[in-house]
């Protein structure tokens, strides 16, 4: 009989152990309706909006499009609060953004407040993402009522960021001089430029070097322009010879 108990109250610590085991691990992964909310109406969306910001401490990133959804550049009072308390700003502009009537205001404040500013033709979508923990992005609809979604901490907060950092480091820096705000590209070819240039020296249309570099087909073009202007050539014959010449990519024997 003593033996027999004794089984038991081992079993029923077994029982014990494995149950708590299952709440921490339970109590540890955070529920969907933890990761995502779904913010709706204007103004809940811009107190939102400047609620990241100011709740930032190291780095703030944006993708900007010249439609504003809740708060314009000239009402984000929370982006100059930021910045003076050291946070960082990497912030990617339409092309478009710089013929609005306050937009190149807008950008010569954001770039004396040394924010780093760069522009691009296109951006996939709004975006704004602080301390790579926490995302905003608006919600595409046909009501005229803005939402947003808050992203959390998740495999989907990531797509985010890694969305941000593929359209940054497509996109030309912004720079504030003497005759203004003006668009700067890179001195030389950078690493996807070589890449590209070998690609096309071996006979890859525009579209293959796009899939294998994993580019957009206009980015992959953009690029070619920008090198045919960097080197002062008008045919793209030219540009490897040039590239060639320069070093940039190797020649086949």
């Amino acid at each position: 009989l003593l033996t027999q108990q004794r089984h038991e109250l081992d079993r029923a610590e077994l029982a014990a152990a494995l149950l708590a085991e299952e709440y921490r691990a339970a109590a540890a992964e955070p529920a969907v309706h933890d990761l995502v909310e779904v913010v709706t109406g204007a103004g809940a969306v811009a107190r939102r909006f400047l609620q990241l910001q100011l709740g930032a401490s190291d780095e703030v990133c944006a993708l900007v499009t010249d439609r504003p959804v809740a708060v314009t550049g000239m009402e984000n009072d929370a982006e100059e609060q930021a910045t003076g308390r050291g946070v960082r700003y990497r912030v990617v502009v339409e092309r478009s953004v710089l013929d609005l009537p306050t937009g190149i205001t807008e950008l010569t404040a954001a770039l004396g407040r040394d924010e780093q500013v760069r522009v691009v033709d296109r951006v996939p979508t709004k975006l704004v993402v602080a301390d790579r923990s926490l995302a905003l992005v608006p919600l595409t609809a046909h009501s005229s009522e803005p939402a947003a979604l808050v992203v959390h901490a998740s495999g989907l907060l990531e797509l985010l960021s890694g969305l941000f950092e593929a359209v940054w480091q497509d996109a030309l820096p912004l720079r504030l001089g003497a005759s203004g705000v003006t668009e700067h590209g890179p001195d030389g070819p950078d690493g996807t430029d070589l890449e590209i240039l070998s690609l096309l020296l071996a006979g890859l249309t525009d579209a293959s070097v796009a899939k294998q570099l994993d580019l957009g087909l206009r980015t992959v073009q953009r690029r070619v322009k920008r090198l045919m202007e960097l080197t002062g050539v008008t045919t793209r014959l030219q540009l490897g010879w040039h590239a060639y010449e320069r070093g940039w990519v190797a020649r086949k024997h």
